[in-house]
């Protein structure tokens, strides 16, 4: 269940009505400025949160490695974890830093080794951004996010 344009003060409401429902796959970004309200939805819903799987994503002002750092942690802190299922790169875009996503890539691979991000991926790369990282990185992306649809 994705929570893209979900307003905050709406996310846990709707949250916990996907769960109510059967929906075990929660969708979340900082950009969305609603992980509190995935992780209160969560948690209002009574399930145990091994039971539901978490995805959020790094927003774009955050590549620099210490403030993803900082965001990671602010992320789990907002959703009310100490993990999350996937976390994931949102655009290969770093707004606000001078280097670039490879190096960003690098620090998620901390948040996989030491087991907060059970899995990394990214989001709305292309084929050469996925070739850099699998060329000058030890992990391969477990997933590559992409939007699709008929409309």
């Amino acid at each position: 269940f994705g929570v893209y344009k979900v307003a905050p003060d709406e996310t846990a409401v709707a949250v916990r009505t996907a769960l109510d429902a059967g929906y075990r796959h929660l969708d979340t970004a900082a950009m969305y400025h609603n992980e509190e309200g995935v992780g209160r939805g969560l948690r209002d819903a009574g399930i145990d949160r091994r039971d539901v799987y978490i995805t959020s994503k790094l927003d774009n002002g955050f590549h620099e490695p210490d403030a993803a750092r900082r965001a990671f942690d602010d992320t789990l802190t907002a959703i009310g974890s100490d993990y999350v299922d996937l976390y994931l790169i949102h655009w290969p875009l770093p707004t606000r830093y001078g280097g670039d996503f490879v190096s960003t890539w690098q620090t998620l691979e901390e948040f996989a080794a030491d087991g907060r991000a059970r899995s990394i991926g990214v989001s709305n790369f292309h084929v050469p951004h996925l070739r850099r990282l699998a060329a000058e990185t030890a992990t391969v992306p477990a997933v590559n996010q992409v939007e699709a649809h008929p409309y």
